[in-house]
Protein backbone atom coordinates (compact mmCIF):
# COMPACT_ATOMS: atom_id res chain seq x y z
CA UNK A 1 0.00 0.00 0.00
CA UNK A 2 1.50 3.34 -1.00
CA UNK A 3 1.93 6.17 1.49
CA UNK A 4 -0.42 8.32 -0.58
CA UNK A 5 -3.31 5.96 0.17
CA UNK A 6 -2.99 6.50 3.91
CA UNK A 7 -4.28 9.45 5.88
CA UNK A 8 -1.31 11.44 7.32
CA UNK A 9 -2.93 11.02 10.74
CA UNK A 10 -2.92 7.23 10.71
CA UNK A 11 -0.16 4.65 10.18
CA UNK A 12 -0.47 1.66 7.86
CA UNK A 13 -0.68 -0.76 10.81
CA UNK A 14 -3.30 1.35 12.59
CA UNK A 15 -5.41 1.34 9.45
CA UNK A 16 -5.07 -2.43 9.21
CA UNK A 17 -6.23 -2.77 12.83
CA UNK A 18 -9.19 -0.47 12.16
CA UNK A 19 -10.18 -2.49 9.08
CA UNK A 20 -9.90 -5.74 11.06
CA UNK A 21 -12.22 -4.38 13.75
CA UNK A 22 -14.80 -3.34 11.16
CA UNK A 23 -14.53 -6.70 9.37
CA UNK A 24 -15.05 -8.59 12.63
CA UNK A 25 -18.17 -6.57 13.42
CA UNK A 26 -19.54 -7.36 9.96
CA UNK A 27 -18.95 -11.09 10.26
CA UNK A 28 -19.88 -11.65 13.91
CA UNK A 29 -22.03 -8.69 14.90
CA UNK A 30 -19.63 -7.51 17.61
CA UNK A 31 -16.04 -6.21 17.84
CA UNK A 32 -13.01 -8.44 18.50
CA UNK A 33 -11.24 -8.71 21.85
CA UNK A 34 -7.72 -7.42 22.43
CA UNK A 35 -6.54 -11.03 22.40
CA UNK A 36 -8.16 -11.69 19.02
CA UNK A 37 -6.61 -8.55 17.55
CA UNK A 38 -3.22 -9.56 18.92
CA UNK A 39 -3.50 -13.07 17.49
CA UNK A 40 -4.48 -11.77 14.05
CA UNK A 41 -1.53 -9.37 13.84
CA UNK A 42 0.92 -11.54 15.81
CA UNK A 43 1.16 -8.93 18.57
CA UNK A 44 2.09 -10.90 21.68
CA UNK A 45 1.35 -8.22 24.27
CA UNK A 46 -2.09 -6.80 24.99
CA UNK A 47 -0.26 -3.56 25.78
CA UNK A 48 0.92 -3.51 22.18
CA UNK A 49 -2.66 -3.90 20.96
CA UNK A 50 -3.80 -1.23 23.40
CA UNK A 51 -1.23 1.19 22.00
CA UNK A 52 -2.82 0.92 18.54
CA UNK A 53 -6.35 1.28 19.94
CA UNK A 54 -5.39 4.30 22.04
CA UNK A 55 -3.82 5.93 18.99
CA UNK A 56 -6.95 5.27 16.90
CA UNK A 57 -9.13 6.72 19.66
CA UNK A 58 -6.85 9.74 20.08
CA UNK A 59 -6.99 10.42 16.34
CA UNK A 60 -10.78 10.16 16.29
CA UNK A 61 -11.21 6.85 14.43
CA UNK A 62 -12.42 4.76 17.36
CA UNK A 63 -14.58 5.15 20.44
CA UNK A 64 -13.99 2.78 23.34
CA UNK A 65 -16.65 1.75 25.83
CA UNK A 66 -14.99 1.48 29.25
CA UNK A 67 -17.83 -0.61 30.66
CA UNK A 68 -18.11 -3.01 27.77
CA UNK A 69 -15.70 -5.80 26.90
CA UNK A 70 -15.23 -5.63 23.11
CA UNK A 71 -16.45 -2.01 23.31
CA UNK A 72 -14.75 -0.82 20.11
CA UNK A 73 -16.89 1.53 18.03
CA UNK A 74 -15.56 2.88 14.69
CA UNK A 75 -16.52 6.54 14.24
CA UNK A 76 -17.82 8.61 11.33
CA UNK A 77 -14.21 9.58 10.65
CA UNK A 78 -13.40 5.87 10.27
CA UNK A 79 -16.31 5.55 7.85
CA UNK A 80 -14.94 8.41 5.75
CA UNK A 81 -11.43 6.92 5.77
CA UNK A 82 -12.41 3.37 4.83
CA UNK A 83 -14.89 4.59 2.23
CA UNK A 84 -11.94 5.95 0.25
CA UNK A 85 -10.48 2.45 -0.15
CA UNK A 86 -9.98 1.41 -3.80
CA UNK A 87 -11.82 -1.85 -3.14
CA UNK A 88 -15.60 -1.66 -3.12
CA UNK A 89 -15.52 -4.37 -0.45
CA UNK A 90 -14.39 -1.87 2.18
CA UNK A 91 -16.88 0.77 1.06
CA UNK A 92 -19.91 -1.50 1.41
CA UNK A 93 -18.51 -3.07 4.58
CA UNK A 94 -18.05 0.13 6.54
CA UNK A 95 -21.49 1.50 5.69
CA UNK A 96 -23.05 -1.81 6.68
CA UNK A 97 -21.51 -1.87 10.15
CA UNK A 98 -21.83 1.78 11.16
CA UNK A 99 -25.59 2.25 11.55
CA UNK A 100 -27.24 5.03 13.48
CA UNK A 101 -26.92 4.37 17.19
CA UNK A 102 -29.55 4.23 19.88
CA UNK A 103 -29.89 2.98 23.43
CA UNK A 104 -31.88 -0.19 24.06
CA UNK A 105 -32.92 -2.00 27.24
CA UNK A 106 -31.72 -5.58 27.54
CA UNK A 107 -33.52 -7.84 30.05
CA UNK A 108 -31.37 -9.40 32.76
CA UNK A 109 -32.55 -12.90 33.71
CA UNK A 110 -32.31 -14.07 37.29
CA UNK A 111 -31.85 -17.64 36.12
CA UNK A 112 -32.30 -19.91 33.12
CA UNK A 113 -33.92 -23.28 33.75
CA UNK A 114 -34.46 -26.27 31.47
CA UNK A 115 -37.91 -26.41 29.91
CA UNK A 116 -38.72 -22.77 30.66
CA UNK A 117 -39.01 -20.13 27.92
CA UNK A 118 -36.04 -17.77 27.66
CA UNK A 119 -37.03 -14.18 28.42
CA UNK A 120 -40.08 -15.25 30.40
CA UNK A 121 -41.25 -12.03 32.07
CA UNK A 122 -41.30 -13.58 35.53
CA UNK A 123 -37.58 -14.36 35.25
CA UNK A 124 -36.55 -10.80 34.31
CA UNK A 125 -34.90 -9.26 37.37
CA UNK A 126 -33.44 -6.09 35.87
CA UNK A 127 -32.72 -4.28 32.63
CA UNK A 128 -29.46 -2.85 31.31
CA UNK A 129 -29.35 0.09 28.90
CA UNK A 130 -26.72 -0.23 26.16
CA UNK A 131 -25.93 1.23 22.75
CA UNK A 132 -27.56 -1.03 20.16
CA UNK A 133 -24.46 -0.78 17.95
CA UNK A 134 -22.49 -2.86 20.44
CA UNK A 135 -25.04 -5.67 20.09
CA UNK A 136 -24.71 -5.83 16.33
CA UNK A 137 -28.30 -4.73 15.75
CA UNK A 138 -29.73 -7.88 17.39
CA UNK A 139 -31.17 -6.35 20.57
CA UNK A 140 -34.59 -8.00 20.16
CA UNK A 141 -32.98 -11.41 20.51
CA UNK A 142 -30.53 -10.56 23.29
CA UNK A 143 -30.75 -11.23 27.01
CA UNK A 144 -28.24 -10.76 29.83
CA UNK A 145 -27.07 -13.04 32.62
CA UNK A 146 -24.99 -12.21 35.68
CA UNK A 147 -21.73 -14.17 35.80
CA UNK A 148 -20.87 -16.10 38.93
CA UNK A 149 -17.45 -17.66 39.43
CA UNK A 150 -14.13 -17.31 37.65
CA UNK A 151 -14.31 -19.92 34.89
CA UNK A 152 -13.83 -17.33 32.10
CA UNK A 153 -11.32 -14.94 33.69
CA UNK A 154 -8.69 -15.50 30.99
CA UNK A 155 -11.19 -14.10 28.49
CA UNK A 156 -11.60 -11.01 30.67
CA UNK A 157 -14.95 -12.03 32.17
CA UNK A 158 -15.14 -11.85 35.95
CA UNK A 159 -17.51 -12.68 38.77
CA UNK A 160 -20.31 -10.12 38.85
CA UNK A 161 -20.05 -9.15 35.18
CA UNK A 162 -23.10 -9.35 32.93
CA UNK A 163 -22.85 -11.21 29.61
CA UNK A 164 -25.09 -10.28 26.69
CA UNK A 165 -26.31 -13.38 24.90
CA UNK A 166 -27.79 -13.57 21.41
CA UNK A 167 -30.50 -16.25 21.39
CA UNK A 168 -29.69 -19.08 18.98
CA UNK A 169 -29.54 -22.87 19.06
CA UNK A 170 -26.19 -23.35 17.32
CA UNK A 171 -22.68 -21.96 17.49
CA UNK A 172 -19.44 -21.96 15.55
CA UNK A 173 -16.42 -23.82 16.90
CA UNK A 174 -14.64 -21.73 19.53
CA UNK A 175 -17.50 -19.30 20.16
CA UNK A 176 -18.43 -18.44 23.73
CA UNK A 177 -21.87 -19.79 24.53
CA UNK A 178 -24.35 -20.10 27.34
CA UNK A 179 -25.32 -23.77 27.41
CA UNK A 180 -27.69 -25.83 29.51
CA UNK A 181 -25.76 -28.71 31.08
CA UNK A 182 -27.37 -30.88 33.74
CA UNK A 183 -30.20 -28.35 34.14
CA UNK A 184 -27.85 -25.45 34.82
CA UNK A 185 -26.77 -22.61 32.54
CA UNK A 186 -23.00 -22.46 32.11
CA UNK A 187 -20.70 -20.05 30.26
CA UNK A 188 -18.01 -21.78 28.20
CA UNK A 189 -16.42 -21.96 24.75
CA UNK A 190 -17.95 -24.50 22.37
CA UNK A 191 -15.79 -27.16 20.66
CA UNK A 192 -17.34 -30.11 18.76
CA UNK A 193 -14.82 -32.98 18.80
CA UNK A 194 -15.85 -36.15 17.00
CA UNK A 195 -18.20 -38.09 19.24
CA UNK A 196 -18.26 -35.51 21.98
CA UNK A 197 -18.71 -31.79 22.65
CA UNK A 198 -16.09 -29.97 24.73
CA UNK A 199 -17.20 -26.94 26.75
CA UNK A 200 -13.95 -25.19 27.56
CA UNK A 201 -13.45 -22.75 30.46
CA UNK A 202 -10.99 -19.86 30.14
CA UNK A 203 -9.20 -20.66 33.38
CA UNK A 204 -6.23 -23.01 33.40
CA UNK A 205 -7.17 -24.27 36.87
CA UNK A 206 -10.49 -25.66 35.66
CA UNK A 207 -11.16 -28.75 33.57
CA UNK A 208 -13.42 -28.73 30.50
CA UNK A 209 -16.89 -30.25 30.50
CA UNK A 210 -17.53 -33.05 28.00
CA UNK A 211 -20.91 -34.07 26.63
CA UNK A 212 -21.33 -37.11 24.39
CA UNK A 213 -22.61 -36.09 20.98
CA UNK A 214 -25.35 -38.72 21.27
CA UNK A 215 -26.58 -37.01 24.45
CA UNK A 216 -26.29 -33.48 23.09
CA UNK A 217 -29.42 -31.67 21.92
CA UNK A 218 -29.50 -28.44 19.93
CA UNK A 219 -31.68 -26.88 22.62
CA UNK A 220 -28.78 -27.15 25.05
CA UNK A 221 -27.21 -24.08 23.48
CA UNK A 222 -29.18 -21.06 24.65
CA UNK A 223 -27.16 -18.45 22.77
CA UNK A 224 -23.81 -16.97 21.80
CA UNK A 225 -22.15 -14.25 23.89
CA UNK A 226 -22.03 -10.91 22.04
CA UNK A 227 -20.79 -8.59 24.79
CA UNK A 228 -19.95 -8.07 28.44
CA UNK A 229 -21.13 -5.35 30.84
CA UNK A 230 -19.22 -4.42 33.98
CA UNK A 231 -20.56 -2.05 36.61
CA UNK A 232 -17.83 0.29 37.80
Amino acid sequence: MSRSQISPEITARQKEVLSFIVSAITKKGYPPTLREIGAHFDIRSTNGVNDHLKALARKGYLERGDRISRGLNPTEKARALLSTEPSSKHTSLVHAVLPSQGMVDVPVLGRVAAGEPILAEEEVTDRVSIDSFLLGGTSKRVFALRVTGDSMIDDGIFDGDYVFVKKQLNAERGEMVVAMIENEATLKRFYPEGERIRFQPANERLAPIYVNRSDFRSTQILGVVCGVYRKL
